[in-house]
């Protein structure tokens, strides 16, 4: 089965000015049932936060909460001492395991910063929490697939306390990718930048979800170049 998730099908919040945010799953006041998570992904929010805008101290627990900022620049403050400027490319990774505080704010006063948050429920509870960055690299954009999350931190992706994988690919106009699908396995295709045409047409924002899915799954890049995160997650 293939599940379609349509940019413009997302919820849509806005908030004192300074902040635009687009929900793939229920998040804050948007809520629907049909649209809850998929699997243990519960979190894509694309948010853009306008120049000296951000999200004050909060606090969390139990979650694996990522940050991949797609233009501008985020600065990152948590209870654990973890912080950092993450810039476009850039993978942070904050593990809420039994508690912590954070803040994320624009690190422009004058510039917007674009960014993808997504939560991944962890496979274990009150644990202690983490903090981790990864900086973009020369081969992220050479077409083939990078790992950007695993169970393992394996090529040199950064350990996320879940059987899942976080895997990106960034594709020039016309290019093709491919990889193969698990049945046993539930898989989510999110387009963060351009567009596709196989194996259907995709936008900026667009997502496919795939269960009970196996073989090749080919992608072709549209005029505009991709740039596609494929979530390889547990069946149940």
């Amino acid at each position: 089965m293939i599940v379609e998730r349509p940019s413009d099908a997302r919820g849509h919040a806005r908030h004192g000015g300074w902040l635009d945010s687009r929900h793939t799953f229920s998040f804050g006041q948007y809520y629907d049932p049909q649209w809850m998570g998929f699997g243990p992904l519960r979190v894509i929010n694309e948010d853009r936060v306008a120049g000296g805008g951000g999200f004050a101290p909060h606090g969390h627990a139990n979650m694996e909460i990522v940050s991949l900022v797609l233009d501008g620049a985020l600065a990152h403050r948590d209870s654990t001492g973890g912080g950092g400027t993450i810039g476009p490319g850039e993978l942070q990774l904050m593990s809420a395991g039994r508690g912590v505080q954070h803040s994320e704010y624009n690190a422009s006063a004058t510039e917007p910063v674009h960014f993808l948050q997504i939560w991944i429920q962890p496979d274990r509870v009150n644990t202690a929490p983490g903090y981790a960055q990864r900086a973009p690299r020369e081969d992220d954009a050479a077409g083939g697939w990078a790992t950007l999350l695993s169970p393992d931190g394996a090529d040199g992706s950064l350990a996320i306390r879940q059987d899942a994988r976080l895997l990106q690919v960034c594709l020039q106009p016309g290019m093709q990718a491919s990889t193969r699908l698990d049945p046993a396995r539930r898989y989510w295709l999110q387009l963060a930048r351009g567009g596709i045409t196989t194996p259907r047409a995709l936008a900026a924002g667009d997502a496919l979800g795939f269960i009970d899915e196996g073989g090749a799954l080919d992608l072709t890049a549209g005029p505009d170049g991709a740039w596609l995160l494929l979530f390889d997650l547990p069946r149940d």
